[in-house]
């Protein structure tokens, strides 16, 4: 029998309306909604108890619920209710072997290394395991290698001895982000062959050695002080929702906090007495404290009195939807760029996610002539360097700086017989 996606097969069973109420239970402890929880036990209802009563069974297994998925459920052109009814077959698996129910998650995309130079590569993803790199750094590994492999066997290339230069140069001069990434995947895959006898590429990684490309500066994306107004009134603050992203927004555009720690924020680091926020930057790992503004703290109470939903979570920001956990880092960015998107502010040309708030108030600050040592702690930077990068967008003070260009007389371009003199 084949296995549906998100299916495990188990040997484990119940009785189907104990497993029920045990899952009723746990909607109940994690503050589902009443409707929610109704909308479950009508899709039961109508289907696996249906089902099992036609079939003269009383025990529910993993197995069961998958032949239920297959018999009545049409897996081609999946309409809403379809994808309700696999959902609730889940929840029951879900409660049945964890002991509790996941939240509804998208499944990450997966960069897979296949046929033999993929089985090589791989090799190398296990070596990185075991020097304990995190997950971030392999699954960019990961990444980088899976276009190299999906390039080369475009190419007809699918043994290491096939690999020549021109297809390493030809490579990278597709990838038109990330080079500096690309060619240090590359040089460490190289390396690691040549050091295990996979095969001697020595050669290739000179030919990286000498490889040069040219890195474009570029300037920061923000927004103009009336454009960041804007944005921030144009957020409908009636709903749940509205109002916890109306709190994180503020946080980024009045304070330059980073969506981590926004993310990250809990009630131990608000003090109300002081009006001051306190906190760890994840990041860096540096301590910072800034001062709890007005319109932010009472956006945040807003929320709390208002918006949030009943959690025993320590975090301020949680998710929308039960189970209520905190909520993430692409939960705050995801609310921030839809905010943005929404606000009709011109966004042509330039980012318009949490990060391009914390750019729009270095932008404020230099505006006003704020010391650049203020600025830096108020970023949170470690080093002031950091926010040298921020002059970029200072247009108006680096007019300031320019000198005047003296005007050429004629004759400079007709001396020496009319020949452009150089």
């Amino acid at each position: 029998m084949a296995i549906l996606p998100g299916f495990k097969v188990s040997i484990m069973e119940r009785e189907i309306n104990q497993l029920i109420q045990d899952c009723m239970l746990f909607f109940s402890n994690n503050c589902y909604t009443q409707h929610r929880i109704e909308r479950y036990r009508s899709l039961w209802r109508n289907g696996i108890l249906q089902y099992m009563k036609e079939n003269n069974l009383s025990f529910y297994s993993p197995s069961l619920g998958q032949e239920y998925v297959m018999d009545c459920i049409p897996y081609d052109n999946l309409r809403h209710e379809d994808r309700e009814k696999i959902r609730s077959i889940q929840v029951l698996d879900d409660n049945l072997n964890l002991g509790y129910i996941r939240k509804r998650t998208i499944a990450p995309v997966k960069h897979p290394l296949y046929g033999e130079i993929g089985l090589q590569m791989e090799k190398l993803i296990n070596h990185l395991h075991s020097l304990r790199k995190s997950s971030t750094t392999i699954k960019n590994y990961e990444l980088y290698l899976n276009r190299f492999l999906v390039y080369l066997n475009r190419s007809g290339v699918y043994s290491l001895n096939e690999i020549r230069e021109r297809h390493i140069l030809a490579f990278i001069s597709t990838s038109e982000n990330n080079k500096v990434n690309v060619v240090s995947s590359l040089r460490v895959l190289f390396r690691f062959w040549t050091e295990n006898k996979i095969m001697d590429m020595a050669f290739f990684e000179d030919v990286l050695k000498s490889y040069k490309w040219v890195k474009r500066e570029k300037i920061p994306s923000f927004f103009a002080a009336n454009d960041v107004q804007t944005i921030e009134k144009s957020v409908d603050r009636c709903s749940r929702v509205g109002k916890r992203n109306y709190a994180m927004l503020l946080l980024a555009s009045r304070l330059g906090l980073r969506a981590s720690d926004i993310a990250q924020l809990k009630f131990s680091n608000l003090d109300w007495e002081k009006n001051e926020i306190r906190l760890t930057q994840y990041k860096t790992g540096n301590p910072i404290s800034l001062p709890l503004l007005s319109d932010v703290g009472n956006a945040i109470v807003d929320y709390l009195k208002y918006g949030r939903f009943k959690s025993e979570s320590q975090h301020v920001f949680i998710s929308s939807r039960a189970p209520y956990i905190p909520a993430t880092k692409s939960v705050v960015c995801s609310a921030i760029q839809e905010i943005i998107s929404k606000s009709k502010v011109d966004t042509e040309g330039r980012h318009h996610g949490a990060h391009s708030l914390r750019h729009s108030l270095a932008s404020c600050l230099l505006k006003n002539e704020v010391p650049i040592p203020i600025i830096s702690e108020t970023l949170g930077h470690v080093k002031t360097d950091t926010t040298m990068i921020y002059l970029r967008i200072d247009l108006s003070s680096l007019t300031k700086c320019t000198l005047p260009v003296p005007c050429i007389p004629d004759d400079f371009y007709t001396q020496k017989g009319g020949a452009f003199y150089a």
